[in-house]
């Protein structure tokens, strides 16, 4: 079974966000050295990257009964936000063409500088 899931952040501070990302990557007792500079250093050059280390999908469904996650993808990128606009309808989800050209954005957002990371 798939659980999609969007939000829509507004950042007020990147300092903080930053800070408490780099905080999260030091705290990691799995993540070793060399990774834990390239991860430092993502974060700190990138709001949206700090973002994706802070968010994790595990933590949406790690207590929900009966359920095991096994495979989870996010990412976060900077939007131009426009609540009136209609490509933030998010009622219109018919499961047509649109989700598929969305999720191939979505793929080519991710391999075009989003950042992104994966669990599973």
């Amino acid at each position: 079974m798939r659980l999609r899931v969007e939000l829509v952040l507004a950042v007020d501070d990147e300092e903080v966000v930053t800070g408490a990302a780099l905080q999260r990557i030091a705290d990691d007792p799995d993540m070793p050295g060399e990774e834990q500079m390239h991860a430092q250093n993502a974060v700190t050059d990138d709001t949206a990257e700090a973002l994706a280390y802070l968010v994790d999908p595990f933590d949406l469904v790690s207590d929900v009964p009966g359920i095991e996650l096994q495979q989870a993808s996010w990412s976060s990128e900077r939007i131009d936000y426009d609540p009136g606009s209609p490509d933030w309808d998010f009622d219109e989800d018919d499961g047509g063409q649109d989700d598929v050209e969305d999720a191939e954005d979505a793929a080519d957002a991710g391999a075009d500088g989003g950042a992104e990371r994966a669990a599973g």
